[in-house]
């Protein structure tokens, strides 16, 4: 899609308040940060080809278990609302970074299948209700700590 074909699409999108973007075998990141939105939109499951999803700055309350379908590698939730977060998130089979920074969030909120079960190897949570040292006292602490570590050598 060219740049006049692009800017046809958010003019339309500016008057409808519609953006389509079907059948364009979009696979870079989706940028939905600072839209009002309060809730993760479904839709986002069935998009097979994305890596990274940012829908920070939002007003987004909870993490649905629908979330256990995402094909992301990295999901940005950073200064939502958030204060319910589904276990089914461990399930999500590409996800590796996890960014719930500035949710005020308690470390109850947090699925303790994330540090034991996922595949996450960054979990950002600084800014919340809680110091980062009570949750390197959770179980399963030490297994997110070998995928974080092996992650972390692959790249050094």
């Amino acid at each position: 899609m060219g740049n006049s074909a692009l800017r046809a699409h958010v003019e339309t999108a500016q008057k409808t308040g519609v953006f389509q973007l079907k059948d364009r075998g979009l696979t870079e990141t989706l940028s939905l940060s600072g839209n009002q939105l309060g809730a993760l939109p479904l839709q986002l499951c069935s998009l097979r080809h994305l890596d990274v999803v940012d829908l920070s700055k939002n007003q987004i309350r909870s993490i649905p278990d629908t979330v256990g379908e995402l094909q992301v590698i990295e999901l940005n939730l950073n200064q939502n609302q958030i204060s319910q977060i589904s276990v089914k998130i461990s399930c999500c089979p590409r996800l590796k970074i996890l960014r719930l920074e500035e949710n005020c969030l308690e470390l109850s909120m947090l699925p303790q299948s994330i540090l034991s079960d996922s595949q996450i190897c960054l979990l950002a949570v600084e800014g919340n209700l809680f110091e980062i040292k009570k949750l390197r006292e959770l179980e399963g602490y030490d297994k997110y700590m070998e995928r974080f570590t092996a992650t972390k050598k692959k790249f050094a």
